[in-house]
């Protein structure tokens, strides 16, 4: 996925966020196949499980299943059909979600080589807050970020100041 090109901005900031609420004690289930943010989790000291690429909409043993205190989503809900089902089956207290934010002049993304790199939400913030709400959750702390590109073209000038990604810290009600 990282083959030509590395998210540093994102996933520093990532990083960053997730340092200022959850200690290196906690133990984190992370949603999603092991990737380069689980690997940069590991080298910073946290004890990460991931799920192994079942189909989370329909197979939630894993979620369910976890001792984990925290379970971290970082670019997966997009993903899902039904994120609300797998909000619901957490047994943590504590999450971290972060999306893509939906791009007013960008149309969904769908891969057409891959049919699991495709969004099926295409979110904005209020839609994720509302989802976290219904299913029991209280955010504590949120941020945004923009994705500059070093492109020309309409589109990168409003990526430069257009917030691409939003990440939420929420605690059982």
């Amino acid at each position: 996925m990282y083959e030509k090109t590395y998210p540093n901005k994102r996933f520093n900031l990532t990083l960053q966020f997730l340092k200022k609420h959850v200690s290196t004690s906690e133990t984190i289930l992370d949603l999603g196949v092991k990737n380069p943010f689980t690997e940069i989790m590991l080298s910073e000291g946290y004890n990460v499980e991931n799920t192994t690429g079942e189909d989370l909409d329909e197979d939630r043993k894993a979620i369910v299943a976890s001792p984990a205190k925290v379970v971290t989503a970082f670019e997966i809900f997009e993903h899902l059909l039904s994120p609300y089902e797998v909000l619901k089956s957490v047994k943590a207290n504590k999450i971290l979600i972060s999306i893509p934010l939906k791009l007013w002049f960008a149309s969904a993304y769908r891969s057409k080589t891959d049919m699991r790199d495709r969004h099926y939400h295409e979110f904005e913030d209020w839609q994720l807050d509302w989802l976290l709400e219904k299913t029991g959750w209280v955010i504590k702390d949120r941020q945004k970020w923009t994705n500059p590109v070093n492109k020309l073209g309409i589109r990168p000038i409003l990526r430069r100041f257009t917030p691409r990604y939003y990440i939420v810290y929420a605690k059982r009600s």
